[in-house]
């Protein structure tokens, strides 16, 4: 596929992996429709881009589900019309899951399960009524498996799979694509925004986040993805990669490297 003349809407396109894809198909001839709670950080983004012309900034608050009717007509009558969605907004957590508040594991889910579906099905007519379209998810290894310090960020991209599989299926007569990218560790300030058992964020850079693909990087090979309209893709180091693979084949090999993680 290829993506000239296309119109793709970002959400979470203020920072990390969003602003990675945002300036990396700014240099291809698309129209683009940035979106994150943060207007002045998005026009900054816009900035930083190859062309500037063909790109509008949209505000969204993931969180707010009942904006979303009056968000989508908006963005439907900017570029007349959208071919691709890359529900890339959400947020990470970093606390044990005997002490986090059951509000933090309800936030969670709200942005980066709801937040993403109640998005998707509210620009889904538009694409049934064009018959074509592109639905892209970012999810993550943690969609995949789940380690210590996340359960309730593992649930809310677990949950994802679900749904977008289940989608997927339901969408193939109407020739709209479902692509769910998981990706590994990618170097952002994913960590620093994460959430804490209290609802405070954890304000650290993790070592293996700060050791991760760099974004530009990741949103080359995620382009790529997108462009072949793949169904699944895991995009990360080799050990990322490979536990994704020990859970499938060798699940209780995994289960007894995980368990040793450290905690602390």
């Amino acid at each position: 596929m290829t993506f000239k003349n296309k119109t793709i809407w970002i959400t979470g396109a203020s920072s990390g992996i969003g602003k990675a894809l945002a300036m990396a198909l700014s240099e291809k001839d698309v129209n683009l429709i940035l979106s994150s709670r943060n207007k002045e950080a998005l026009d900054k983004v816009k900035k930083r881009c190859e062309q500037t012309t063909n790109i509008a900034v949209l505000p969204l608050n993931l969180a707010d589900h009942s904006s979303f009717d009056k968000i989508v007509e908006k963005a439907l009558n900017i570029f007349d019309g959208i071919d691709i969605l890359i529900n890339n907004g959400g947020i990470s957590q970093r606390s044990l899951a005997l002490e986090t508040q059951l509000k933090v594991d309800k936030q969670l889910f709200k942005i980066n399960y709801f937040g993403t579906i109640a998005l998707t099905k509210t620009l889904l007519p538009h694409f049934i009524a064009k018959n074509s379209g592109q639905i892209v998810v970012i999810s993550s290894v943690m969609g995949k498996i789940g380690t210590p310090l996340r359960s309730a960020y593992a649930g809310s991209k677990h949950a994802l799979h679900g749904f977008f599989d289940s989608l997927r299926a339901e969408l193939f007569n109407h020739n709209i694509a479902v692509t769910i990218i998981c990706p590994g560790y990618v170097n952002t300030q994913i960590s620093n925004n994460a959430l804490t058992a209290n609802g405070s964020k954890f304000n650290k850079l993790d070592d293996a986040t700060a050791n991760g693909l760099s974004p530009d990087a990741f949103a080359k090979k995620a382009i790529n993805a997108i462009s072949k309209q793949k169904k699944e893709v895991i995009i990360g180091g080799a050990k990322e990669t490979a536990a994704v693979y020990l859970k499938r084949f060798f699940p209780k090999i995994l289960a007894n490297i995980i368990r040793k993680v450290n905690v602390t």
